[in-house]
């Protein structure tokens, strides 16, 4: 009798995660690993429910048998109260987007700053970066920021429809990066005006979020502009700085270079991330 393929459960709590391409993603990868890999999205909007079944969800996972948890939109900061621990780069920015579940505790971590940076280090290598705008600083704008300052990115500016949500997050990554490389933005077109990149941190632009985060009127050539979104491969936001002639680059790469740090941390297996990347592509092609 052949050996049983050892077995990893994983769900995604989050909401209108139907176009969620991460159990294709992780599943296929885990078959190719050698698992019996099962990842259920588990979409709160769908079920009638709120952050405040995130406790009851945590342990229910916990008596079920699952590994693990990805933890997406709007659950990354809601769900810091409930858990055990916390790495360090999770306590950092105050943000967790996978949870392990093991021996009775949760143990939260933040893999989507090392995907961000991973991809920009990639995929951006050469832009110039002495002064970048970013849109949003919600669970993954804090990352991101992060990841943008430990890119080597001079200046981070902040912008946000609230100032004073902001706040905090320019205090905790002030504190590790320096005082004078973070700000908030007063004046969006100026801050824009003066920038070398723009940075999308904002749901607008997902299938369940259209529209462009901010006029169009402020794309130029000149500015580089990277989209945290992947579905659809091309935002408006993208689109309308291609069309200016402005470098652009999609979340794709964030996205799988994140969703392997995730599988590394579920299952103890380092994945093929060229093989990842190449499952990410055929999946968004044929979605188009």
């Amino acid at each position: 009798m052949s050996q049983a393929k050892p077995a990893i459960l994983i769900g995604l709590i989050g909401t209108n995660l139907q176009f969620s391409k991460a159990p294709q993603i992780h599943m296929q990868e885990g078959e190719l690993s050698g698992l019996r890999y099962i990842y259920r999205l588990i979409d709160l909007a769908a079920l009638g429910l709120s952050t405040d079944s995130l406790p009851s969800l945590l342990q229910a996972g916990g008596q079920l048998g699952f590994n693990g948890f990805a933890v997406t939109h709007p659950c990354k900061e809601a769900v810091l109260p409930y858990l055990s621990e916390l790495s360090s780069d999770a306590r950092l920015l105050g943000a967790v987007n996978t949870v392990l579940l093991k021996d009775g505790k949760s143990i939260g971590h933040n893999t989507d700053w090392f995907g961000f940076a991973d991809s920009f280090r990639r995929d951006m290598a050469g832009v110039k970066t002495d002064k970048v705008v970013q849109l949003g600083a919600g669970g993954a704008g804090k990352a991101v920021a992060h990841a943008l300052l430990s890119c080597g990115v001079r200046h981070v500016a902040l912008w946000v429809r609230n100032p004073e949500k902001a706040k905090p997050v320019t205090e905790s990554l002030a504190a590790v990066h320096g005082r004078d490389r973070i700000s908030i933005v007063g004046n969006l077109p100026e801050a824009v005006a003066s920038a070398d990149g723009l940075v999308n941190a904002t749901p607008i632009g997902m299938d369940a979020h259209p529209g462009c985060p901010l006029p169009e009127s402020m794309l130029r050539s000149g500015l580089w502009v990277a989209d945290l979104i992947y579905s659809p491969a091309e935002t408006e936001l993208l689109k309308a700085a291609r069309l200016k002639g402005a470098l652009t680059n999609n979340g794709m790469g964030m996205f799988f270079s994140q969703a392997a740090e995730q599988f590394r941390l579920f299952t103890g297996i380092a994945p093929d991330q060229r093989r990842m990347q190449e499952h990410m592509k055929q999946l968004v092609s044929a979605a188009r």
